[in-house]
């Protein structure tokens, strides 16, 4: 019973010793992993042979020794023993595993901290800069004694710095629906020319008037392609508005447009925009679309930016699946590249525009269901200068009464909010769709609201409303949103 007790213990030593082995081999490896040990490769494998050599002599005593039960008790407890040491310094490496990686979250959240300094930082400079224009132009206009000219100087002053305004909370929710990954892409049919020309006519009256020359080549044989034409005309005046920026007096900014290449249904296109600004040096060239970067120089800080615009810009485009790359030197210029590849398309169905066909508002009655008072009184004054004959809902269950309650053909047109107390626009939206009344549920609806995503224009549809007309109001596109619902509808021949 003792020889049998014996030879258990040196079998089991024999057994944990083996498997000591593998645990030091996997160890070694994760070691050499985490680190660069080349120098001490030699010290890494010492021990393996080392356990190799207690194993083979586990065994000699096991297969032909005669141990006794000293030897048995050194060779079962040197196993264990090696097994507890082996453990322990698997734990403490991966503590250190474990400390390594909260460093690196400690001084990801510091860079991230200073990051949303940096940003909170440039987001007040930028904010305040237009805010400071709309207060300061509306305190002189309502100051006595201000003249009508000086007062028209100071409105069209105060329009020009809220669409600065816009501009930036634009830019800024644009980065955070791409970092959340909410950014898409809608593709239609866009015929590239007139792309090109649209963008361009916009432009060139802001390069004009600062003695800029600029000039437009576009060589292309396929035009129609399936692209998002807002996001890509948003590429173009990014770049466009960026040269001009930067670009002195009788300077040049230059748009060229170029099909390198048509296979099968995929036509690859080359847009460059060209500026003889003041340029950028290769070091910044290099962190030129991370967000908020801006080059600081004291040409630089006079210009109002977000430093958004290319970061915006260059994830569109990898939207797009195309590439942008730039080349520029300081006091020579800049020149942006993007090579993309767009279905081809055939031409799609023009939509008529203007003439004699367009829908008079005149006499026309609107529901406007908005629960602010300052955004109601507005949109009733832009309105009622339209022609429409207003009434109002402070909120969707209201909207829904008066809808409910009227006669067919009595509204011509609700205007809804979608952010409202009691009931929000999409639920009313649906419970007049839902009406019982047939020509009642099939009123025009349009969605007039903040909510200005394209997952909100989509939510908007899906619900039943006809259009989309975002805030803060455009008038004309305001307008252009009425004329195709109204057209649509047949309210021009009716009236």
């Amino acid at each position: 019973m003792k020889d049998v007790l014996l030879y258990l213990m040196i079998y089991a030593g024999s057994a944990l010793m083996a498997y000591n082995i593998y645990g030091y081999i996997c160890f070694s490896r994760d070691v050499r992993k985490h680190g660069n040990w080349d120098q001490e490769q030699k010290f890494l494998y010492l021990p393996i042979w080392l356990l190799v050599m207690f194993f083979i002599g586990y065994l000699v005593v096991g297969l032909f020794g005669k141990p006794d039960l000293v030897m048995a008790g050194i060779l079962f407890g040197g196993s264990i023993f090696v097994f507890v040491m082996l453990l322990l310094i698997r734990r403490v490496f991966d503590m250190i595993q474990q400390n390594e990686q909260l460093e690196v979250k400690l001084s990801a959240a510091e860079a991230a901290s200073k990051a949303k300094t940096f940003f909170l930082s440039n987001m007040s400079h930028d904010i305040r800069t237009p805010l400071n224009a709309i207060i300061g132009y509306t305190s002189l206009a309502k100051r006595e004694g201000a003249a009508y000219e000086e007062k028209d100087e100071y409105i069209d002053k105060i329009e020009m710095a809220g669409r600065q305004l816009l501009e930036i909370v634009n830019d800024v929710l644009d980065m955070s629906r791409i970092e959340s990954g909410k950014f898409s892409l809608e593709p239609a049919c866009v015929n590239l020319e007139d792309c090109i020309r649209e963008v361009c006519n916009l432009v060139r009256v802001q390069l004009e008037a600062r003695k800029i020359n600029f000039s437009v080549s576009c060589v292309i044989t396929h035009k129609w392609v399936l692209s998002d034409r807002v996001m890509l005309d948003r590429v173009l005046m990014n770049l466009l508005c960026n040269a001009g920026k930067f670009t002195e007096e009788n300077g040049s900014v230059s748009l060229q447009l170029k099909e390198l290449s048509a296979e099968g249904e995929t036509g690859r296109y080359e847009f460059r925009v060209k500026d003889t600004g003041i340029g950028m040096s290769r070091e910044f060239a290099e962190r030129l679309f991370i967000p908020f970067e801006r080059e600081r120089t004291s040409t630089v800080s006079r210009i109002q930016g977000t430093g958004l615009g290319l970061a915006i810009t260059k994830n569109i485009v990898d939207l797009m699946g195309g590439e942008i790359s730039v080349q520029t030197e300081k006091g020579k210029g800049t020149e942006f590249t993007i090579t993309v590849d767009f279905p081809l398309t055939e031409p799609g169905e023009k939509t008529p525009s203007g003439g004699e066909n367009e829908v008079s508002f005149e006499g026309m009655r609107a529901l406007l269901v908005e629960d602010n008072s300052i955004n109601m009184e507005i949109a009733q004054m832009l309105l009622e200068q339209e022609g429409f004959r207003i009434e109002t809902a402070e909120n969707g269950q209201i909207a829904l009464e008066m809808t409910a309650a009227s006669k067919p053909g009595y509204y011509d047109v609700i205007l809804m909010d979608i952010q409202m107390p009691v009931m929000d626009g999409y639920t009313a939206t649906q419970a007049i769709r839902g009406l019982p009344d047939k020509e009642l549920a099939g009123i025009p609806i349009i969605a007039m609201t903040a909510n200005a995503f394209q997952e909100d224009i989509r939510k908007a549809a899906e619900v039943g409303m006809n259009g989309h007309i975002a805030k803060p109001l455009d008038i004309p596109d305001m307008r252009a949103t009425l004329q195709r619902v109204l057209k649509h509808n047949g309210s021009a021949d009716e009236r």
